[in-house]
């Protein structure tokens, strides 16, 4: 896998990716698969995809889009939901109409059969083409907390207290109104997309970088499950390629002292 270091904006450089892959696809079988994620770290990738849109750069028309995960208990209309956060950052923004998009459906009265049912949904469409993701301060995937399986599908998962902590701060800080429940895409039904994307940015997340790029493959770190697909980038800011040591900082830098003029320098793992 690729690990790129960037002192650009890590939104612009994901939504240009997600644009020329989109067209490459689109060019050999119509339909472009692109599963989603939501959060913080993918807002601004969110507005350049908006903003692409307009400049007619990505056809959204030609687009079905999957996401990693919903909380249970919270409607669609809820400003806390996941679908209203995807109808304000994007759906309306770029006319993707309700039959392209997907979302766990953690209202449904039987939780285990709308997660079949998503799973299914997502092999009718062909699969995913490109996955596009965030990276959890623990490392989690979705809502796949450490310990999850690297082989585990789409499901209903309890919340960890220090995922629910961290997410108080979208519930005017009450911890309470946090949801205990979510549906998430599982790590197995990431794995299986033909790319990876994975974003991190701040200093926060730099522990987690630090044992993907250098740390054993293990459950106990979600992300390291990027480093067993064939075709997975993980794209970081430099602050969270701070905590980087040993033969990947040597690469790191020495690109760095080769290139001083470039904005991205791009390590293998």
């Amino acid at each position: 896998m690729r690990l790129l270091v960037s002192r650009q904006n890590i939104g612009r450089l994901a939504a240009a990716h997600i644009a020329t892959q989109a067209a490459l696809v689109q060019a050999q079988k119509n339909f472009f698969v692109l599963g989603l994620p939501t959060g913080e770290t993918v807002l601004e990738m969110y507005r350049f995809l908006c903003e692409s849109a307009r400049k007619k750069e990505i056809d959204f028309s030609h687009i079905i889009t999957f996401n990693m995960d919903e909380y249970v208990g919270l409607p669609p209309t809820d400003p806390q939901s996941y679908h209203y956060y995807m109808e304000q950052n994007l759906f309306k923004q770029v006319s993707l109409s309700p039959a392209q998009t997907h979302i766990p459906n953690a209202m449904a009265s039987d939780l285990e059969k709308s997660c079949a049912q998503y799973e299914q949904a997502i092999y009718m469409c062909g699969g995913i083409d490109l996955f596009v993701g965030g990276v959890g301060r623990n490392g989690h995937l979705a809502f796949n907390e450490p310990g999850s399986s690297f082989s585990s599908r789409t499901r209903p998962v309890e919340l960890t207290p220090s995922t629910r902590q961290s997410n108080a701060r979208f519930f005017e800080g009450d911890i309470q109104r946090v949801p205990t429940q979510a549906l998430s895409v599982g790590i197995g039904t990431v794995l299986d997309a033909r790319e990876l994307l994975f974003l991190a940015n701040g200093a926060h997340k730099a522990e987690a970088v630090a044992r993907l790029s250098q740390g054993k493959i293990t459950p106990q770190w979600p992300i390291t499950a990027l480093k067993t697909h064939p075709r997975a980038t993980l794209l970081v800011d430099e602050a969270a390629a701070s905590l980087l040591t040993g033969p990947v900082q040597q690469t790191l830098l020495a690109q760095q002292a080769k290139f001083p003029e470039a904005n991205t320098w791009t390590v293998n793992l």
